[in-house]
């Protein structure tokens, strides 16, 4: 693209297009790097600027950019059929075929059925609706309340936004869907009861039961909740919180929803987040990573103790009353198909294992050079790096607070894309990330701590 064109796309980059989650003032004084290219780890801006990704795109270039397989699949799809419905009288075959393949490798989860939709909230919608037709289904239908935990995020429908439990996400379209309840997660660095992670998970699983006894066991359709908590600031529970989670929800009858959106496909370290603390949930929400981004797309899986209410003749009630337009769309199918196969063929998740532990292992380092570095946690490559203004205190920066931008920017400035929630520096490249690729990284940000000290 041409200079004259780069300086249009400048000029008009916030005439029309309304950006997620900003101000839409702060645009014009802050223009955004506008991405024109992607290869491998790499990005490329219009000005041909090149950049690590270390966003992923959005936690979901799970297998990189470029990749001729997806390219060449979806390529195919649309020559053949762009487009058909899932709707009652047809279906079509890239649907049928996904859905397969997602069974197949959610075996030892013990997943039967698949419903489609475009994006994480969808995903995270249609198992709220699931779950509740489920209870009207088994002749219980008082159970229609979900418990779910601060810093949790599960999408910006209104089902998924009701659940999340920042009130960041939240106020601006408040008052939301009534029986909603959250309740404190275990979150090691920052919470008002104990710094040992067992005694934290039985507080929070005790926190749980008791909201739980307040509420009824009979009137709560499921617990939903992230096997780490992503936007809300990387959180990793203690190993013992998600076991804990399965029991409290097999004694008071209760669904667990685990939303897979960023953990699903290996960027936990694990095929699945779920799987990764030895838990089967009743119902599993994927996107992001299940086409690695290159098309929309996203999935809901039940099991069988779910998906066996609908084999019963309940009549009307047993209509799935429930889908998009675009559901099983055959383009997003196929590039499904092709990006699993890409993940599974290379080992991503291994990978991702690997390498986030050294990159851990590398930022502690720099934790030990600069005191604005209060935490360095993650698990995969899905990790933080927590800035504060004070140690000992854990004073976090404020959203109004200059020095965590300063840090991102300067980042950017060296080449490397890097995201900022706050007070969090957000690391979530695509699971090819080499460890020389994490070496290079750390040599930008021990670099702009340095020209940036606290």
């Amino acid at each position: 693209m041409n200079s004259s064109n780069n300086a249009w796309l400048k000029e008009h980059n916030t005439v029309h297009l309304m950006h997620p989650m900003q101000d839409p003032k702060s645009l014009k004084d802050n223009l955004p790097v506008i991405i024109e290219s992607g290869e491998g780890v790499h990005i490329t801006d219009v000005d041909g600027r090149r950049f690590l990704d270390l966003q992923g795109g959005l936690w979901c270039v799970n297998v990189g950019y470029g990749r001729k397989e997806i390219v060449d699949a979806v390529s195919e799809q649309m020559q053949k059929l762009a487009y058909y419905s899932l709707f009652p009288g047809s279906t079509n075959p890239a649907a049928i075929a996904l859905s397969q393949k997602l069974i197949e490798i959610t075996a030892p989860e013990g997943m039967v059925k698949v419903s489609f939709g475009l994006g994480g909230s969808d995903a995270v919608e249609s198992a709220l609706k699931i779950a509740r037709q489920y209870w009207k289904l088994e002749g219980q239908s008082d159970k229609y309340k979900f418990i779910s935990l601060y810093n949790g995020y599960h999408g910006l429908n209104f089902g998924g936004m009701s659940a999340c439990g920042g009130v960041a996400w939240r106020s601006s379209y408040e008052p939301l869907m009534p029986g909603f309840i959250q309740v404190e997660g275990p979150h090691l660095y920052r919470n008002p009861f104990t710094q040992d992670p067992e005694e934290l998970v039985e507080i929070c699983a005790q926190l749980m039961e008791r909201q739980i006894e307040i509420q009824g066991a009979h009137t709560i359709a499921a617990i939903i909740a992230e096997p780490i908590q992503g936007a809300g600031g990387v959180i990793v529970p203690p190993a013992s919180y998600w076991p804990r989670l399965r029991q409290i929800a097999d004694k008071y009858n209760i669904l667990l929803i685990a939303d897979e959106v960023i953990t699903g496909l290996g960027r936990s370290g694990s095929l699945f987040g779920a799987r990764g603390w030895g838990v089967k949930p009743d119902i599993m929400c994927l996107a992001k990573g299940i086409s690695s981004g290159y098309v929309p797309l996203s999935a809901t899986l039940i099991n069988q103790r779910v998906a066996s209410a609908w084999e019963r003749d309940a009549g009307f009630t047993s209509v799935y009353m429930h889908g998009y337009t675009y559901s099983g769309h055959p383009v997003s199918c196929a590039a499904g198909l092709a990006a699993i196969d890409i993940v599974l063929r290379e080992n991503l998740a291994e990978n991702a294992a690997v390498v986030g532990e050294y990159f851990r292992e590398r930022l502690l380092e720099l934790k030990g050079k600069h005191r604005a570095i209060g935490d360095v946690r993650g698990k995969g490559l899905m990790i933080a790096i927590e800035l504060v203004k004070d140690r000992q205190t854990k004073e976090p920066f404020g959203p109004d607070e200059a020095y965590p931008l300063a840090i991102s920017e300067g980042c950017v400035n060296s080449g490397v894309m890097l995201r900022t929630i706050v007070n969090k520096l957000i690391i979530s490249p695509p699971l090819t990330f080499t460890k020389d690729n994490v070496d290079e990284v750390i040599e930008v940000l021990d670099r702009t701590f340095i020209a940036n000290p606290w």
